[in-house]
């Protein structure tokens, strides 16, 4: 599994600025990052994954969204135009991710895992937090930074879209 360490190892040589926060308290999952850390939930940043099926069968789909606004299924459907979405078990979280499950980074994501970002990600001036993939500690981290490092596409995560309808997007990364 991932942790804080594997992750600021790694920013530091890409010499990217940013803090592993330690928590006054354990952390279960990133919907508990804006209490814990008493900070807006639209500037604390999570990872949700899918299950989903396609035409051509079963795949795992990450998203990053603002924890106060998470993706719903039907709009992750909407957007992929797949026929079959749910949310993944902490197993496949687990093994799809390489991070715990509820404490997933955005970053150092495994290379075939589709992922989608939220554009109201892009939005944001300064800095969020993320999980750092253990129960003590958060990333906090500049939003361009962020999502100059997430490998995914960012496309419209906040209002279902109806199947069929094409999905607009642009890559990042």
């Amino acid at each position: 599994m991932k942790d804080a360490l594997a992750i600021h190892r790694w920013l530091l040589a890409l010499q990217i600025h940013h803090e592993i926060v330690r928590l006054p308290r354990v952390l279960t999952s990133a919907d508990e990052l804006p209490e814990v850390l008493s900070a807006s939930p639209a500037t604390c940043v999570g990872v949700s994954v899918f299950e989903v099926t396609t035409r051509i069968g079963p795949e795992v789909v990450a998203t990053v969204a603002p924890v106060g606004a998470p993706p719903r299924p039907g709009t992750v459907g909407g957007v992929l135009d797949v026929r079959r979405v749910r949310p993944a078990s902490a197993f496949t979280v687990n093994s799809a991710t390489d991070y715990a499950a509820g404490l997933v980074c955005p970053l150092l994501l495994p290379d075939g895992l589709t992922v989608l970002v939220d554009e109201r990600l892009t939005r944001i001036d300064g800095p969020v937090h993320t999980p750092a993939g253990e129960r003590h500690t958060a990333l906090r981290i500049d939003a361009g930074d962020l999502l100059s490092l997430v490998p995914g596409k960012i496309v419209d995560l906040s209002v279902p879209r109806p199947r069929g309808e094409p999905m607009t997007a642009r890559l990042v990364g």
